[in-house]
Formats: structure tokens, sequence, C-alpha cells
């Protein structure tokens, strides 16, 4: 998978570097194309919020360590909360009308920032879209940012949804990963979830440095003794430009991890967590909309510092970006600026964008959904189509194209074969 990944970010790497983005009105958006797409897709909301009390050795996302013993000024926070509202205000032209599906609060520590703060954010926005009666609002929240009744605050000020970065049970495993932390806390802080949330999900690794399959035994009975209706798998990986990277640790080797793998999956699916997507186990009606969403290749809005986003009109699909840096976001989100990348997906990166997420859902998606969603034919990609099926990677019918058990193994090679 990280193959693929890499290939995708060297291609946007570049793309930024020749593109820096200049206010554009919605006329702009609206002219004339050679995509046609009959119907918009559904929308989603992702928030940004980039600060963490300790940066992870392993993590590539856009987080940034806070100073001043961990807590995050209140000048700062609502500044950034300015930020983000204007962010949202000179975006408003490009979703007009439209109707959002789920939000996603995401960094970083978004648990961070006070209840009082989220309660704010939630109000402005449903001050300016309509969100759908049951619209999905995920928070992420660290275990070392709980505190007692913290999280019935956050389900009181509008949040439907809590994922917790609990990673592993195990001390000596949450030490080597650079968490916050320990095990007691994690366990604290997912029973006071269940007691605040009538959804939420769970998210733990494997293959860890020093994990065995008895330790991973150990952290998934444990898991499920909470009863989370979701949990959410990430296969520790070695990404650029981070702390592992620079200082790789010993980690269990490939068959091993794949044998941790077949174990998760086996242990959740005996607990009633089916697995939908080649990360996330859930029991029947606590899938997570926003993610499905992604994968289906709908659209989001990304406000916030390095936020992305993925928005269709009439005649294309475009992608942008976010200043990275969150002083440098904050700055030209206020000035009505926040955007430095802006382009339409080129159509032979909208049929690999649309194949790398859609090939995660293990019941694969409807061939109608392409031609939906990207405005090309089917006959596209047929040719990788043709090849995924001759080498046993997928499984074509009038009504569903989806991996293999073998395609589901190996996903990063199912991918490949649409990369143009």
């Amino acid at each position: 998978m990280s193959k693929v990944i890499n290939v995708i970010n060297v291609m946007r790497s570049e793309q930024i570097a020749s593109n820096i983005a200049v206010p554009k009105d919605i006329t702009h958006y609206m002219r004339p194309g050679l995509l046609q797409l009959a119907a918009l897709p559904p929308l989603s909301l992702y928030i940004h919020l980039p600060w963490c009390l300790k940066k992870c050795p392993y993590c590539d996302f856009n987080s940034h360590e806070l100073q001043a013993g961990g807590t995050l000024p209140t000048d700062l926070e609502q500044r950034y909360l300015n930020a983000l509202v204007a962010d949202l205000d000179a975006s408003l032209p490009l979703i007009w009308g439209r109707t959002v599906h789920s939000i996603f609060i995401g960094g970083g520590t978004p648990s961070l920032f006070s209840p009082e703060s989220i309660d704010r954010l939630l109000g402005d926005i449903r001050a300016r879209v309509k969100l759908t009666p049951d619209c999905e609002i995920t928070l992420e929240a660290n275990p070392g940012t709980f505190e007692k009744d913290r999280f019935k605050a956050f389900r009181s000020a509008g949040v439907t949804r809590l994922s917790i970065g609990v990673q592993s049970f195990n001390d000596a495993h949450l030490k080597a990963l650079g968490r916050v932390h320990d095990g007691a806390q994690a366990i604290a802080a997912v029973e006071e979830a269940a007691q605040s949330f009538e959804t939420f999900n769970l998210d733990l690794m494997y293959a860890l440095p020093g994990q065995t399959i008895t330790d991973l035994d150990k952290d998934v009975q444990m898991a499920l003794s909470l009863a989370p209706p979701h949990i959410s798998i990430y296969h520790l990986t070695i990404e650029p430009n981070t702390y592992f990277a620079k200082f790789p640790p010993l980690v269990p080797e490939e068959d091993t991890a794949y044998a941790m793998l077949d174990r998760l999956t086996e242990l959740l699916g005996q607990a009633g967590l089916d697995r939908y997507e080649v990360s996330a186990y859930a029991k029947s009606g606590h899938r997570c909309w926003h993610n499905l969403n992604y994968w289906q290749f709908g659209d989001y809005l990304g406000l916030g510092a390095g936020a992305h986003s993925k928005l269709s009109f009439a005649h294309r699909v475009v992608r942008q970006v976010r200043f990275r840096e969150p002083k440098l976001y904050m700055q030209n989100a206020l000035a009505g600026n926040a955007v430095t990348q802006d382009e339409d997906i080129k159509h032979k990166e909208l049929a690999f964008e649309f194949m790398l997420n859609a090939l995660r859902l293990k019941e694969g998606f409807d061939p109608a959904l392409f031609f939906e969603r990207t405005g090309l034919a089917l006959s596209t990609i047929q040719a990788g189509l043709s090849l995924a099926i001759e080498k046993n990677l997928l499984i074509q019918t009038p009504k569903s194209i989806k991996p293999t058990e073998r395609g589901f193994d190996f996903l990063s090679d199912l991918q490949e074969l649409f990369l143009a």
C-alpha cells in the first residue's frame, strides 16, 4: 500500500510546487469542460486541528507538538477557530445549496480543544451549511487528553461519534510507540466513551516493536471486553520523514505481520465485528459513514492546516490543499485565501483515485458508481480490470466489482494495476 501512496504523494508534491493557487470565483469551477457529471456525490466536511501533546515517532500526519507544558493557549485556540470559520465562509460558494452528511474532526489531537470550543465550532458550521438530521459528527480523541466527564461534554457539544487512539493496552508497546498514555488510561477513556456515546471507534495497531501474536491476542481480548461497536486496525509502517525512518525499530517479520492480521480478523469476526473495509471492522449499524463516503469517492471539503478537499462540479472534479503550517494557515485563512493548491484532477488520475479508494471496500462497488462519480466510461479502466481478473485479484459481475480474498490480501498490487 505504501508504494502506491508514495507515488501519489510525489505526484501531488510536484503539482503543489508548480501550481500555487490564486483565489477563484465560482464561475471558474462552473465553466465548460470534458466531464459531464449527472449528479453531485454526497458531501462531507473534514476539519483539521493540528496540535498534539507529543509527536509520535511513527506519525507522518500534519501534527505539531505543543510547547508550554502541553496546554493549548486560549488565544491560539480562538484564533484558529476564527481561521476555520473564515475558511468556511470563503468556501461557501463552492458548496452552496449542498447538504453535509458527516463531519470529521481530526488531527493532531482534537480533544486538546475544549468542549466549549467544539460547541462553538459546530454552532458556526450549522449557521452556515445545512446538515442532515442524522449527520455523523466524529471527533478524534487520545486517552492522554482524557479527563472525567470531558467526553460527555463533547457529546453535549454535538459530537455524535468518538474515535479513540488507543493503539495498544500494553504499557511497553505504548512506550515504544511514544504514546503519552498508558494502558490504564486507555481502558478508562474507552469506558467513559461507552457511557457517553451510542457509537464510537477504537484504534489498534499491530506489528509493533517486540510484539508477539500472544501479545496481540491480549490487546484484542482487552479491546473486545470493552465492547466497542467499531475497531480500526493499522499495521505499523515506517513512513518517510519520521523519527522511526531515521531510527527504525525492530518489528515483526512480514510473515508474522500477515499472521497477526489473520488472527485479528478471526477474533473480531467471532465477536460480531465484520471487516467491511481493509482497516475497519464494525458491528451491524456502526459503519463509519464519513469514511465510507471517502471510499465511495464522495466529496469532502477540508478545512484547517494542510487539509485536502475533493469537490465535484458539473464538468470537473477539483482537488484543493490548504496551507500546511498552522501559523501560515491562520494568517492566510483570515485574509480569505487558505488554499495553496487548487486544480482539476486529470482524467487518468481520476480513474485511479476512484479505484484506489473503492477497492478498499470488501463488498466493492456497483460499476454504475464509477461513471456516476468520475464521469468516465468503465472502458477507461477495462485493461486494469481484465488484468486483475486474470491474476485472480478481482471479481466482476454486471452489478459488482470487488476484490477476491487474494486481492484483499494483496491490495497494493491490485490498486497498482490501475495506476496510469
